[in-house]
């Protein structure tokens, strides 16, 4: 079933959407999920939630790519779901290293208030990856947005680890330039 039959079944509010969401992005979901949470119980709580949310934001919402929509909710649910267990017990973990990386070009969430000054980050940093060439923009979204690790990455890439680290540098080099150059200060 393509896209735009599964969200015709949403509007519809057709409960075989959810089905049908489920068993074509199951396994795409669940691999963002897990690497960002680790924990197969809590990623499984949080797919529930996505398929939950996708059916009580659709409609008034019509994503045009229902991919990248169900990617969307799964990771921020996964990043809160992160925080809340974080809180609970600190640990290490894939996402701390990933966020680590990221403290070099932003300030951390407890710095950032504001809806509307993320509103503006997320909007520069869009506006950034478009500048970046299709490699590195894949190395970007895999490492900051799927959370995917070094190891993974170099793996898809046929490069070293080292090799991914120092791409990643440089690249976190650039979006700070470009946050500054935009006046996004932390």
């Amino acid at each position: 079933m393509d896209d735009s039959d599964i969200i015709r079944l949403f509007n519809k509010r057709d409960e075989n959407a959810i089905l049908e969401t489920e068993r074509k992005y199951r396994s795409y979901c669940h691999a963002i999920s897990s690497n960002i949470l680790q924990d197969s119980q809590i990623v499984e709580e949080c797919l529930n939630d996505t398929w939950l949310n996708a059916w009580n934001s659709i409609p008034p919402q019509v994503p045009n790519n229902l991919r990248m929509y169900l990617a969307k909710i799964t990771r921020n649910l996964s990043f809160n779901r992160y925080k809340s267990e974080m809180a609970l017990k600190r640990g290490g973990g894939e996402i701390s290293a990933v966020l680590d990386e990221l403290e070099e070009c932003i300030a951390s969430s407890s710095d950032v208030e504001s809806e509307l000054i993320m509103k503006e980050l997320g909007e520069s940093i869009n506006r950034f990856v478009l500048t970046l060439s299709e490699r590195d923009c894949n190395m970007f979204v895999r490492r900051y947005f799927h959370a995917e690790s070094i190891k993974e990455i170099s793996v898809n890439y046929k490069l070293s680890e080292n090799n991914i680290t120092v791409s990643l540098s440089r690249i976190r080099q650039k979006l700070k330039k470009h946050l500054e150059k935009e006046e996004i200060f932390f």
